[in-house]
């Protein structure tokens, strides 16, 4: 496990960080389809809070796309880095995230964010960030539709329908269980949507969430827990 130390200079305020998130939306990459699914590499990250004691446990587990076993994976642990604020909630993350990734020994091929990455207020979410900080492909898997509106998809896995901005296409609702509740994705950095709907269909053979986010969160929960006791 890595002990992650708030980076000098990190956004204290509102301000700074959308100002951040400015600077950096501009160099977000999103003409690449980005890797096939089934093949190589890919990366599930996710993060836990315990806010009472100012401690944010990151994860990134690693599989095998084709097999979708365990390939490798690391953990972070370091202090909260920013306040809770809807729309920027990758400044509270991102530091312990990167040091979960940078713990890892393989190539991560494409990264899996429980979050968003274009389809955020300010067209970049964590999976966006992170891309452009990594120059890795990234795309978003959400639970929830955050702010955009959408129609209900089909019943049948592999339904979709656009997640809209006004008429803006900014991901897309997908069942990914029959009758389920779909997943919202969202391209992050170096990632096509058709692409990332088919990852997210390949990582979910018998559940609604992917495997990388499953194995990822319950991942940096235990590292949480561990962490907290020592703490």
């Amino acid at each position: 496990m890595t002990t992650v130390s708030i980076p000098a200079g990190w956004p204290a305020t509102e301000e700074e960080a959308r100002a951040v998130q400015d600077e950096l939306r501009e160099r977000v990459l999103l003409g690449e389809a980005g890797p096939p699914p089934g093949a190589g590499h890919v990366t599930g990250v996710d993060v836990a809070y315990d806010d009472e004691r100012d401690v944010v446990a990151a994860a990134a587990v690693v599989l095998d796309a084709g097999t979708l076993e365990v390939v490798e994976e690391a953990t972070a642990v370091g202090r909260i880095s920013f306040p809770y604020v809807p729309g920027l909630l990758a400044f509270r993350e991102i530091p312990t995230v990167l040091a979960a990734l940078g713990a890892l020994t393989c190539p991560p091929g494409l990264v899996v964010c429980d979050g968003y990455g274009l389809a955020h207020p300010r067209r970049f979410g964590l999976a966006s960030h992170l891309g452009v900080l990594t120059d890795l492909p990234t795309i978003g898997v959400a639970k929830n539709p955050f702010t955009f509106a959408h129609d209900e998809p089909g019943a049948a896995r592999g339904s979709v329908s656009p997640l809209l901005a006004g008429t803006e296409e900014v991901g897309r609702a997908l069942r990914t269980r029959d009758a389920v509740k779909p997943v919202f994705v969202s391209v992050g950095h170096r990632a096509g949507l058709d692409n990332a709907c088919a990852h997210t269909l390949a990582l979910t053979p018998a559940y609604r969430l992917p495997e990388t986010t499953r194995r990822a969160d319950a991942l940096c929960r235990r590292a949480l827990q561990e962490a907290t006791i020592r703490h």
